[in-house]
């Protein structure tokens, strides 16, 4: 799945063309690498996202291409 969309659907950034945008401008890394929005994500993956000067680390527990709200914390574990 690519970045973008799982960064929307895991509501860790609640749109994606926001996402797509933090993508872009170099503020989202994958195992210490910057990532492009069409960057695949695969479950254990670091995601490093910078907010500002707050940096928030993520790692990859489930992919899903549908998920309801309450399920969404089960995709990620903050590190």
């Amino acid at each position: 799945m690519r970045i973008d969309k799982y960064l929307k659907i895991s509501r860790i950034i609640k749109r994606r063309t926001i996402a797509q945008e933090a993508c872009d401008s170099g503020r989202v890394m994958i195992n210490e690498k910057i990532a492009k929005a069409s960057t695949d994500v695969k479950i254990g993956d670091i995601i490093e996202i910078r907010f500002g000067t707050n940096t928030a680390k993520y790692e990859v527990l489930e992919i899903k291409e549908h998920v309801k709200k309450e399920e969404t914390a089960n995709m990620y574990r903050m590190v």
